[in-house]
């Protein structure tokens, strides 16, 4: 089948639609993209200098929503299906996956970085971990009325702080901290809420910060309106004011940014634990021996597995996690303009493109 895609054929210069011929082989699935939505990792593969795996030319975009349309052998059953097309496919099948380390699979599909990726008309991808979409027609099952490519941003921006706050074990009446209120931190806020943790939004971004509030966020502070021994005492005044322990208190890190870093690694207190979700490049200088004196946990988390996605599509469609607020919808014939947008901060949305 011939299919479009928007190629980069050298990061930072303006991508190219183009034509290829695309057919999928065993265990493969054609899918024929409703929306994909841009992320913060596109953007440091395309700006950054971050290297993909695969070498250029290669088309971005992992978060994905769409309609099978081909299938290769053994899935022919696919055909006809909505799904949305997780960040990370592992293979399903290797030492890792089969111990419950599908995460760290050296075999691992990551579209827009492995293989060509969603910012196209189709996309290529492994039939393993498909998360199928339900009949979005159906009222009892979609009362919000969603659509499915609104759905793309459940691949990497809403489940991807979803299995962060998973393996934290965050419960109702911990608080949780997110240094990074847009994005993945802002559907992390939605997520920590709908379990009945106390939430607490840290951002440099007024913007971001009322949405946070908007979504229910308990407290919303500022690093730049206020000095980082201040913000601590105020989390600390907020948490004995609601008899939180310092062991109940979750911290995660989405502002991928350097200073984002420094001041949630800060943010721990005996016992607390640390989720580093967001990525940057640049170096952080810590005293990693906080770790051992507080007896305090940093983990990191990569994407979220495939087995994980039903649980999130479940929340979105039961209207737990808002997604249409939260997004906003461009042609993906506007990509270059928006990722150029989108480097000047000019969007406080997800972005959804529409082929």
């Amino acid at each position: 089948m011939e299919v479009s895609s928007w190629v980069v054929r050298r990061p930072g210069e303006d991508m190219v639609l183009e034509t290829r011929e695309e057919n999928p082989g065993p265990a493969e699935v054609l899918v024929e993209v409703a929306g994909c939505g841009v992320c913060h990792t596109d953007l440091s593969f395309f700006f950054a200098g971050v290297q993909t795996r695969h070498p250029y030319p290669l088309t971005l975009g992992h978060e994905v929503s769409g309609r099978v349309v081909a299938t290769g052998a053994g899935v022919e059953r696919l055909c006809g299906q909505s799904v949305v097309v997780p960040a990370v496919i592992p293979c399903g099948a290797c030492p890792a996956c089969e111990s419950g380390h599908g995460s760290v699979c050296e075999q691992q599909i990551f579209p827009g970085n492995d293989v060509h990726g969603g910012f196209g008309s189709h996309l290529r991808v492994p039939a393993q971990g498909l998360c199928p979409v339900p009949d979005l027609d159906d009222a009892r099952i979609n009362p919000g009325g969603l659509d499915l490519a609104t759905l793309s941003v459940i691949a990497d921006a809403v489940s991807t702080p979803y299995q962060a706050i998973k393996r934290s074990g965050l419960d109702a009446g911990d608080l949780a901290i997110f240094v990074g209120a847009g994005g993945v931190g802002g559907f992390g806020l939605q997520i920590a809420r709908a379990i009945g943790a106390i939430t607490v939004a840290i951002d440099i971004d007024s913007d971001r910060l009322a949405t946070a509030e908007t979504h229910g966020a308990d407290l919303c502070l500022s690093p730049t309106q206020t000095e980082f021994k201040e913000l601590r005492r105020a989390l600390r005044n907020f948490a004995r004011e609601r008899e939180i322990p310092s062991w109940r208190r979750q911290i995660f890190e989405t502002s991928g940014s350097p200073q984002g870093q420094q001041l949630a690694f800060g943010l721990l207190t005996h016992g607390s634990y640390l989720s580093v979700i967001g990525y940057t490049a640049k170096k952080v200088e810590l005293r990693l021996s906080n770790l051992m004196a507080l007896d305090a946990k940093a983990v990191g988390n990569w994407g979220c597995h495939p087995d994980l996605y039903p649980e999130v599509l479940d929340l979105v469609l039961h209207g737990k996690i808002e997604l249409q607020a939260c997004t906003q919808r461009r042609s993906l014939s506007d990509i270059n303009e928006v990722f150029q947008q989108l480097r000047a901060h000019s969007f406080g949305k997800r972005i959804v493109l529409i082929p």
